[in-house]
């Protein structure tokens, strides 16, 4: 094998759009790939102390995180390019919409297929980490992606990747096996 040197190599990243309001009540939302769900109803963003979104979330302790998808590529991008420390109508650009959660102090950003709101349960730093980590305490959906029994299909949520190799973005696609399901012939032996 061919060392890459060090590199972040987890692949894939998922593409999520964290939005909070600021002081203000004016919603500023980023996009965040390193999060991701710890236990059944917490997620964790493990994202920097210098973000307009981390101090939004400090004062306000609520936040949102969307999935996005293809549709919206192009303002989950922008959300990833600008920052609200020096774009102060970041969010208003888009032209995108949003309501105020009925659970939590924070923005649902409507455009999004799916969204969980969160309320603030700590932020973690130490010398190595710096987590927010958010109690769930809802998860909304468009029902555009939801199949027959009411569940997400991952397949009509279109839900983008990020790739860290190449700075790309994917989306989903076929499903290739099924979970807790294709390794049961090894339990066998």
């Amino acid at each position: 094998m061919k060392s890459l040197g060090v590199i972040p190599a987890v692949y894939p990243m998922p593409v999520l759009m964290v939005a909070a309001y600021d002081k203000d009540g004016r919603v500023n939302v980023m996009n965040a790939a390193w999060g991701m769900t710890s236990d059944m109803d917490k997620i964790a963003l493990f994202i920097g102390e210098d973000h307009k979104t981390t101090k939004n979330i400090r004062e306000s302790k609520a936040f949102t995180v969307s999935i996005a998808d293809r549709d919206h590529i192009d303002v989950a991008d922008f959300f990833g390019i600008a920052t609200g420390n020096k774009m102060e109508d970041k969010f208003e650009r888009t032209g995108y919409h949003a309501v105020k959660s009925d659970l939590v102090n924070a923005p649902i950003v409507t455009e999004f297929p799916l969204c969980m709101e969160c309320k603030l349960a700590e932020i973690v730093q130490t010398e190595n980490l710096h987590a927010v980590v958010g109690l769930i305490k809802d998860v909304k959906s468009d029902e555009r992606v939801l199949d027959a029994d009411g569940k997400v299909d991952p397949v009509k949520l279109n839900a983008l990747i990020f790739d860290q190799y190449q700075n790309g973005y994917y989306v989903t696609g076929e499903k290739a096996g099924k979970a807790w399901n294709a390794g049961k012939e090894l339990m066998k032996k």
